[in-house]
């Protein structure tokens, strides 16, 4: 079908660029032109402005350039001709300016250390490379220095600095012990920017470890240590106790008096800091204190900039990165601890290097036309613009009268093949400079087509089409439009001619058929160009798909009849479920309808057929609903158990042939579920070993069939049998059998062609499988040419899957032919597949766009869509960019972060939402394509009228007594309008009962209320919104904390009164009176307790009871033991009995721990087996060592 689009030459012509007093001709891409035309030199390659090398390789100082004739290039070095014969080291690479210093031979680089600039020069001018400064990297040696040991008083401040030697580029900082540990870095000890190492306190824990600054040079991958600093530090607590660090007033309990911050880096209470435009701003505040302070930041008269700030070395660090006019102003960092806070200003300014407003651009211009160069750059303080050709200054330039210089424009009047040159702009200032070349060049060329000759275009009856003439000349020709030979030029009614020479005929008819002949003209010639137009019959379906209702294992054929012209080939396909159709053995396609025998549930959904041509399609879509069985089972198998078949066995092929094969099973046991049907299944050793596809489907009640084969397959089969329960295991694999090759029977499917970037096309495809290869070799040839010309197929043979064609003009289409091939041929004649080369960015803008104001928050929009030639692509939307230039609130800041909103396809209208009330904005609208963005529209300003706030911030309730409650709140974060007051509702509420609703309304300076309680147990909830003359904003609701003791007072009545703790309770008073029943009883049995001594010692003469080694129970055992150690005569101190070890008391395990660690249980000292077993055993009198008694 055709359809608007590009023109297929559309970069390849010369395209008219207004300049404000003359126009500029693009040279085509064409080689063959390029090839022929005159051009200065342009400098197409350089090394960057400062340019380090590293002293071990040689040195390379870029300089390429291209032109016609082939430009040639010599050197300046310091501002004086630096003669590369002379030198040996020096060379020159062939065809190329490229200087190549070599070293092998001896040699020092810093010899060559300058500043170096390139001249590339042909017959037509000079072009001139950037001034390259040319550094060779250093990474000196640390001085040798023999450090003291720093001491310093435990909770002091500490710098150790670092002074790395001076190193080109700077070196990398970091810290580490002597022994190559990495130092740990916090809040408390962390590195500064400059390198040194900031103690904010020094604790006795960094004494146990030294201290060296290690610099990294980046070009020789050297590292340099300094010595290390070792630390001593004085403290009035000598121990150092590792649980104190965790102790909740860690400097208290090491007796560091707690001091107020102030700051190490930078000094002072105020400095200042300027920053270039478009790079990074460090601000750093490194604080000293106990405890440790925190450091927050902020920007006075604003917020930070969100989407570039960004916190580094725990928030002693702010950068904001690119930074621009609007981030200068006063920054200032808080540093706090419980002591106290300080704080420190920096003001900073941001100046900025040269940048381009407007860059120089080639000029190309036809003898006696007229034209401009403007080199327009901005930079704070404002740069200074030079003017320069071929490399000498204007001023000393020879004169010319067509030429004149008004400051950062040079006006060319009635140019002349003379005035060729190559001008350069150099703008500077202290910060930096900028030079740009771009030449003027004087070019006299007849007129020439450049789109092949006598091209057909095949287009559908009342569509939109568009005929193209790409041409060239200088100077620029016009063009004019004729059919069929007739004198009168086309133009008007349903014609228009584009200035790059396409005829667009707005609606086809039958009567536009015909030859159309495009001439253009200059005051050197013409040429001229026809094009055949061919008109064709729209492809309609006129007879199409029905919905349809089907039971299971019946017919249904859906139909799909189609007129369509009969010059162009109808191919007719089937989606379902909207996606492509397999059409298997129980469906048969014919050229109007689509038959389905034997339905079954997963034929269940929508069918579409589509008709279509190489120029156009039509499609309809029906759908089928399959109706289940409703019968009842009535055979005796249906009660008994089913399961999965087993699988087929014995697997045999006979009756082998060239295409075709019979292969033979034996059934497995159903389960108690017949067999519906057999999958047979395949794998082949070439493509996939290993995988298997399924083949054919056999119904349930035969055991062979015959096997359609593809030729040169290595096949092995297997079967699968299915019943209603599911499938059973796959049969062993059969014998192998290889079938002969033979030529492709088909081509590879999903041909496509799409462009990857603006000057190429991919072609990609889904590549074949085993059995559609037929051959070895398998291998795609691929043809492609412009659609709608009579030139000659490119082709070329590829053996994967996709190929890229170069050179291509923008958004152009492309018919594509994929044909597969082995050895044993070619495949079919492919089908034509229309593919389109790369997306370029849209060259036009939205014109005529107009804003309507719908309410606060959102805008209506309304534009004319852009031509679509100017598209240079698929158009994907139109974009509307805006953002908020102010509010108009005073001393309000605002973010004016640019957003957008899409509006897909070629629409002309859409509305944009979410917008902030009260505020001026800025819109502009942009084309998007493929590629990106296009040119934007003219920018619209628009206001947004008041709203209703958002909800006031940070509302606070509080209850200083039992009398009050104090309310607080701030103004809302977003206004969006003036506020004229707040209002507060507010009510008390004891559970489910909710008292008086009160009301309150305060002034737009209230920001404070204190509320009287009527009662010491209710709570109050609150309601506050802010109000403008639109009426009241979000409302937030707060709740009064609940009064002391309530919830327990509550919670203690709720338990008290639950029957199931009452119960509890009287259970254990029960149990603490059992046990001590028990208690009583086994005291006033009394008993006494077997002691054997464990160790040697003979029991001493005090030691009663000694005869049956006993002791009688009394109550005096129950007073407490005697803790400690006791002294013998001679003066050793020996342990108490109580002190031996528990393995020595009782027999096993009847000794019990409390949690606490400590003993209870029977307190005996062993005795020997025979000896204890006829002594009987009294139990501890405890109320624990009672309930042992009892179990």
């Amino acid at each position: 079908m055709a359809r608007p689009q590009p023109p297929p030459w559309g970069h390849a012509a010369f395209l008219l660029c207004l300049l404000g007093i003359g126009r500029a001709i693009e040279i085509p891409m064409d080689p063959s032109i390029q090839n022929e035309l005159p051009q200065p030199p342009t400098i197409t390659k350089q090394s960057v402005k400062d340019h380090i090398v590293d002293p071990r390789d040689n040195i390379l100082i870029e300089c390429e350039a291209k032109g016609n004739p082939a430009p040639s290039f010599h050197w300046t070095r310091n501002s004086r001709f630096f003669n590369v014969a002379k030198d040996p080291r020096v060379s020159m690479r062939r065809r190329s300016g490229t200087l190549v210093i070599d070293f092998r031979s001896g040699g020092r680089p810093e010899e060559y250390e300058g500043e170096y600039q390139c001249f590339a020069r042909n017959k037509f001018g000079t072009a001139l490379s950037n001034r390259i400064r040319l550094q060779v990297s250093k990474s000196p040696l640390w001085p040798k220095e023999n450090l003291d040991p720093v001491v310093v008083q435990e909770g002091a401040p500490l710098t150790l600095q670092c002074n790395p030697p001076p190193g080109l580029p700077s070196p990398v900082i970091f810290w580490m012990s002597s022994s190559m540990e990495p130092i740990t870095q916090d809040k408390r000890v962390s590195q500064g920017h400059n390198g040194d190492l900031y103690f904010s306190n020094v604790l006795v824990q960094d004494m146990q470890t030294d201290y060296s600054c290690n610099a990294r040079f980046h070009f020789t991958h050297t590292i340099q240590q300094k010595n290390p600093f070792t630390l001593k530090v004085l403290t009035n607590h000598p121990y150092n106790d590792s649980s104190l660090r965790n102790h909740p007033d860690m400097y208290s309990a090491r007796g560091v008096a707690e001091r107020t911050p102030s700051f190490m880096y930078p000094q002072g209470t105020s400095s200042s800091q300027m920053v270039l435009r478009g790079t990074d701003l460090l601000l750093e505040c490194i604080a000293s204190g106990v405890p440790t302070p925190d450091i927050a930041w902020y920007k006075k008269g604003g917020d930070l900039p969100s989407d570039k700030a960004k916190f580094e070395n725990f928030n002693k660090a702010l950068r904001i990165t690119s930074v621009s006019e609007e981030d200068s102003g006063e920054y200032f960092c808080l540093a706090s601890n419980k002591m106290g806070s300080i704080r420190h200003t920096i003001s900073v300014r941001v100046k900025a290097a040269p940048y381009w407003l407007e860059e120089p651009k080639n000029l190309i211009l036809a003898p006696g036309e007229d034209g401009r160069l403007v080199c327009r750059a901005n930079g704070n303080p404002k740069p200074t613009v030079q003017w320069m050709v071929n490399g000498e200054p204007l001023q000393s330039a020879p004169p010319n009268p067509n030429r004149e210089v008004a400051g950062d424009t040079i006006i060319f009047r009635d140019t002349q093949i003379s005035s060729r040159a190559v001008y350069q702009c150099n703008t500077s200032n202290e910060h930096g400079y900028l030079l740009a070349n771009a030449f003027v060049s004087v070019l006299d060329v007849p007129p020439r087509m450049l789109s092949p000759r006598n091209q057909l275009i095949r287009v559908i009856l009342y569509n939109r089409t568009r005929l193209d003439c790409p041409f060239f000349g200088s100077p620029i020709p016009t063009l004019r439009w004729f059919k069929n030979g007739q004198g009168s030029n086309l133009d008007g009614g349903n014609y228009h001619v584009y200035e790059n020479g396409s005829l667009e005929i707005k609606m086809i008819r039958k009567e536009d058929q015909g030859i159309y002949t495009c001439v253009a003209t200059n005051i050197l010639g013409k040429a001229e160009n026809q094009v055949r137009l061919e008109v064709k019959d729209p492809t309609r379906i006129f007879r199409m798909p029905e919905d349809q209702t089907a039971k299971r294992g019946t017919t249904v054929q859906l139909e799909c009849r189609v007129k369509h012209d009969p010059s162009l080939k109808l191919t007719v396909s089937w989606l379902k479920d909207d996606e492509p159709l397999y059409i298997g053995n129980r469906m048969k396609k014919e050229d109007d309808s689509l038959t389905i025998f034997g339905v079954a549930e997963r034929d269940h959904g929508s069918y579409t057929c589509i008709a279509s041509t190489e120029l156009d399609q039509d499609l309809a879509k029906a759908y089928l609903t399959v109706l289940a069985d409703q019968t009842t089972p009535t055979n005796r198998l249906a009660a008994l158990p089913k399961g999965r078949p087993d699988r087929p066995r014995d697997l045999e092929l006979t009756d082998l042939a060239e295409r075709n094969v019979r292969l033979t099973w034996i059934p497995g046991d159903d389960n108690n579920s017949p067999i519906t049907e057999y999958v047979v299944q395949f794998e082949e050793d070439q493509f996939q070993p290993g995988v298997w596809h399924d083949h054919s489907k056999f119904p349930g009640g035969v055991n062979s069939g015959v096997l359609q084969l593809s030729p040169y397959v290595n096949y092995q089969f297997r079967v699968i049998a299915v019943n209603e329960v599911g499938s059973s295991h796959p049969s062993l694999p059969s014998e192998r059998y290889r079938t002969s090759g033979a030529p492709p029977e088909s081509n590879p499917g999903d041909v496509k062609g799409e462009g990857t970037r603006k000057n190429n096309m991919e072609i990609t495809w889904t590549p074949m499988n085993a059995t559609s290869a037929f051959g070895p070799n398998l291998r795609y040839i691929v043809r492609w040419r412009r659609r709608e010309t009579r030139e000659t197929w490119n082709n070329v043979t590829v053996w994967g899957s996709r190929y890229v064609v170069g050179q291509t003009p923008v958004y152009v289409p492309y018919e594509i032919r994929v044909q597969a091939e082995n050895d044993f041929g070619k495949g079919p004649e492919p089908d034509t597949v229309i593919g389109y080369s790369g997306e370029d960015y849209p060259r036009a803008a939205p014109t005529d766009v107009k804003v309507r104001v719908l309410n606060s928050t959102a805008i209506s929009l309304q534009w004319n869509r852009v031509y679509s030639d100017t598209v240079q692509g698929q158009l994907r939307e139109y974009r509307a960019y805006y953002w908020r230039e102010s509010s108009l609130l005073k001393n309000l800041w605002v973010s004016q972060k640019r957003q957008h909103a899409s509006f897909s396809g070629d629409r002309l209208r859409g509305v944009v939402s979410r917008l902030f009330p009260y505020s001026n904005y800025k819109l502009e609208m942009v084309v998007v394509n493929g590629r990106g963005d296009g040119p934007r529209s003219e920018t619209k300003e628009f206001t947004t009228p008041e709203g209703v706030p958002s909800a006031p911030r940070r509302f606070r309730v509080r209850q200083p007594n039992l009398q009050t409650i104090t309310l607080e709140w701030d103004h809302p974060e977003h206004p969006n309008g003036i506020l004229t007051g707040y209002s507060l509702r507010y009510a008390a509420f004891n559970g489910t009962k909710v008292g008086k609703q009160m009301v309150e309304n305060f002034s737009p300076n209230d920001t404070k209320f204190t509320v009287q309680r009527a009662d010491h147990v209710s709570r109050y909830r609150f309601t506050l919104s802010a109000r403008t003359q639109v009426g009241a904003g979000e409302a937030v609701t707060e709740e009064s904390p609940a009064p002391p003791n309530e919830a327990y007072t509550n919670n203690q009545a709720d338990i008290a009164t639950q029957g199931w703790f009452i119960g509890l309770m009287c259970a254990i008073a029960l149990l603490v009176l059992i046990l001590l029943i028990v208690c009583f009883i086994k005291r006033s049995r009394g008993g006494k307790y077997p002691v054997r001594e464990k160790k040697d010692v003979p029991l001493g003469p005090e030691d009663p009871k000694e005869e049956d080694g006993s002791f009688d129970y009394s109550d005096e055992d129950n007073k407490p033991l005697q803790g400690g150690s006791q002294t013998s005569l001679d003066g050793t101190i020996k342990q108490q009995e109580s002190d031996d070890s528990l393995v020595d008391y009782g027999e096993g395990g009847e000794g019990q721990f409390n949690e606490d660690g400590s003993f209870i249980g029977q307190y005996t000292v062993k005795k020997d087996k025979e000896e204890t077993e006829g002594n009987e055993s009294s139990e501890a009198t405890s109320p624990v060592n009672a309930i042992y008694s009892l179990a």
